[in-house]
């Protein structure tokens, strides 16, 4: 069951990079603002799955696990976050002025 969780944080990280550049093409997208949303949203559900991995490896006390995955899971949750908070960024430039409406 554990194992599901880096698979949905993999899935909702690339919900998350994908949903601002289907907004960024599609520049009369009246929802863009619900999109971006669900980005930022995937991307803090994509890694709290994967704090809430790293906590169950702790208390498995799998340290090798740890050790060995560590410093690839940073730096692609640091990465995920950046990426995703950019296209976020791009599109409400792309929009700007637009109204929801």
């Amino acid at each position: 069951m554990f194992g599901l969780l880096n698979v949905g944080s993999l899935v909702l990280g690339l919900i998350a990079l994908v949903l601002p550049v289907v907004n960024i093409f599609l520049k009369k997208n009246k929802s863009w603002m619900m999109f971006s949303i669900i980005s930022i949203s995937a991307c803090a559900v994509s890694l709290s799955f994967q704090i809430f991995y790293t906590y169950h490896k702790v208390t498995i006390e799998d340290w090798s696990a740890l050790n060995d995955t560590m410093y690839t899971t940073a730096y692609a949750s640091a990465a995920l976050l950046l990426i995703t908070i950019i296209l976020n960024v791009m599109t409400l430039v792309v929009y700007r002025g637009k109204t929801a409406s």
